[in-house]
């Protein structure tokens, strides 16, 4: 009996089953029958068929709701109801018209590939919908004129799980997705909110952004550099995403914050932080300890400890500076990636309180002030 796993199931994102809804109710508008399934074609050209989960008939309007299923993936709209409202435009040649129905937001802050009053369907999206329609129009020799609402019944508290408060979308969620497909575990919609949030600072005029592997590093940078939450980027484990992005679209400074397991990984070369992509080092770790002036016997304690926070307990109750020289070696890790862009890399780490146990400069900038290393007898 093979004892291997099933492949994941793939699934489909926001942006598909709006584009699905909308054909299968601009159809309806025209023709007075739902298709059901309804067929669309992705951005890279699969042919996909929808079931149509509702439908509703009004005096001027055809509405359908298709339920998202995200495969395996841990999608926030995996069972969402997305539901495209179709009504008849107003003079010829005004094509798409998009309206925020209820639960998809509105976009309120400059730098998206959406400015601001738009409803949050991102620029794929639109144009998958604007194929379905004028696919249907096409086929019954009608102009396609129409306004396409989208709503996502209970998309605003959905919303609540998601960035898109910082990134200025209100009242609900973004229609996403750039080839209709949700890879399970692809984190690609976090990927793509960590470059909406770079886009969102550069557009309010920031020159200096902080990624944060998670809300203490994050809170504790904010008050370091006494940054707007604009210039604050949820970087998660995804530091590979965020620089890779900086060096295609540069940033002046991006200051990296993390717990001293994350950006110890980091410093091992790391730019996918995520448990499953590689454990702490402690080998690693013990050669940065002799390298900051720690004892042979402090080595082999720290190559011997059972996580990095003790590790690093165990250097401060020596006195060496273990969080300097991870930084320093996670700058280098950073630098790589960005070489030659024009952005400058900073690195802070963070112990579980919030104090500053490390720390990698900007070009030319000086340490910040920070409390002494905590004792290892520390009450938690």
């Amino acid at each position: 009996m093979s004892s291997q796993k099933p492949p994941l199931r793939r699934g489909w994102t926001t942006g598909a089953c709006a584009a699905a809804a909308a054909k299968a109710a601009y159809a309806a508008l025209l023709t007075g029958e739902f298709p059901d399934p309804v067929a669309v074609t992705l951005p890279r050209g699969q042919r996909v068929d929808f079931a149509l989960a509702n439908t509703r008939r009004g005096a001027d309007f055809t509405s359908v709701g298709v339920v998202k299923d995200a495969g395996d993936d841990p999608d926030v709209t995996h069972g969402a109801l997305v539901v495209a409202t179709v009504r008849a435009g107003g003079r010829r040649g005004t094509g798409v018209q998009f309206r925020a129905g209820e639960g998809v937001g509105t976009v309120t802050r400059a730098g998206l590939a959406i400015p601001p009053g738009e409803p949050a369907i991102n620029p794929v999206p639109r144009r998958m919908i604007r194929g379905a329609i004028a696919e249907v129009a096409s086929a019954a020799k009608a102009a396609a004129d129409v306004e396409v609402e989208i709503a996502i019944p209970g998309g605003e508290a959905l919303a609540a799980r998601t960035l898109n408060g910082r990134l200025g979308i209100v009242g609900g969620l973004s229609i996403l997705g750039t080839t209709g497909i949700v890879v399970p575990y692809s984190c690609s919609a976090w990927i793509a909110s960590i470059h909406n949030g770079i886009d969102v600072a550069r557009g309010a005029g920031h020159s200096h952004i902080a990624g944060a592997t998670g809300a203490s590093s994050e809170a504790a940078v904010q008050k370091l550099h006494g940054l707007p939450e604009t210039a604050l980027i949820d970087m998660g484990d995804f530091v590979g995403g965020m620089l890779k992005y900086l060096r295609a679209h540069p940033m002046p400074r991006v200051t990296i914050a993390g717990g001293v397991a994350k950006m110890t990984k980091l410093a091992q070369g790391l730019l996918d932080l995520h448990s499953r992509r590689g454990a702490v080092d402690l080998a690693a770790l013990a050669a940065f300890a002799r390298k900051a002036g720690g004892s042979a016997e402090l080595a082999e304690q720290i190559a011997v400890s059972n996580t990095a926070a003790e590790a690093f307990a165990r250097a401060a109750a020596e006195g060496v500076a273990l969080g300097d020289e991870v930084a320093r070696a996670a700058q280098r890790t950073a630098a790589e990636v960005v070489a030659g862009c024009g952005t400058d890399v900073e690195i802070v780490l963070f112990d579980r309180d919030g104090v500053l146990v490390g720390h990698a400069a900007f070009a030319g900038s000086h340490v910040p002030s920070r409390a002494p290393f905590p004792s290892r007898n520390r009450r938690r």
